[in-house]
């Protein structure tokens, strides 16, 4: 699995895990966990580029996260067929 670092709005760096990115319609999305969390949670977010063509990752609202959430789902189950 790809670790990453990334930095919060304080700039404080926290260590992820990429579990995987997928797209949907026309937007992708990245499922990442903390790296030093016993029972870590599966963060869902969408990746935008920035006026630079960057990767930027954006927060998502409550009805793209289920969407979201549940196409990941079914990219796992499909994975472990």
């Amino acid at each position: 699995m790809e670790k990453t670092v990334f930095y919060d709005e304080s700039g404080k760096a926290m260590e992820f895990i990429i579990q995987g990115k997928f797209s949907i319609d026309e937007n992708d999305y990245i499922a990442m966990i903390p790296a030093n969390e016993e029972n870590p949670y599966v963060y869902i977010l969408r990746i935008t580029l920035d006026e630079n063509g960057e990767e930027v990752l954006e927060g998502i609202d409550d009805d793209e996260l289920e969407e979201a959430s549940k196409i990941y789902e079914e990219l796992l189950q499909e994975k472990l067929q």
